[in-house]
């Protein structure tokens, strides 16, 4: 029984180092084309980030079973664009909804920003394109309401 244990720590081991060595020789192979297209995204990123926003997106997706976490950024979130914004908001150049991704009619929408579960993204539409992006650095600032809000407006503010 103890050489079975071995045999399998053994293997286990082997399978890891290969696995290791694989996934080194390939991201070597891609590394080239990978700068090149990092180099893209980052000159796109310039252009748009130095354009205001047509209209931005602010969507909280959701399962139907909710957690106090994902409540409170929902809270936070619609209660920081209802204070700081409330113009833009009601002009229509800020959007905001809480999405269940849960629900049949949400299928389509949850799939075009890729959103599975509890997550926060904006969407600045800049020269009629989307600019999805998922905001995780909320999550590290539930336990602060002021510096949530302060993140999300400077966020959004840098958009318009």
């Amino acid at each position: 029984m103890k050489k079975l244990g071995i045999y399998l720590l053994y293997g286990s081991a082997l399978f890891f180092a290969i696995a290791l060595i694989y996934i080194s020789a390939n991201s070597n192979k891609n590394s080239q084309s990978d700068s090149i297209n990092t180099q893209k995204n980052s000159q796109e990123t310039e252009v748009q980030k130095t354009k205001p926003a047509e209209k931005i997106q602010v969507y909280m997706f959701h399962s139907t079973n909710r957690c106090h976490s994902c409540i409170t950024i929902g809270q936070y979130t619609k209660a920081t664009l209802e204070e700081f914004f409330q113009l833009e908001l009601h002009e229509g150049k800020i959007e905001f909804k809480e999405i269940n991704v849960d629900l049949p009619e949400n299928k389509e929408i949850a799939a075009k920003f890729k959103a599975a579960g509890s997550s926060l993204f904006i969407n600045p539409i800049i020269d009629g394109k989307d600019n999805i992006k998922e905001d995780t650095r909320v999550w590290r600032l539930i336990s602060d309401k002021k510096a949530f809000s302060d993140y999300l407006v400077s966020e959004i503010k840098s958009l318009l």
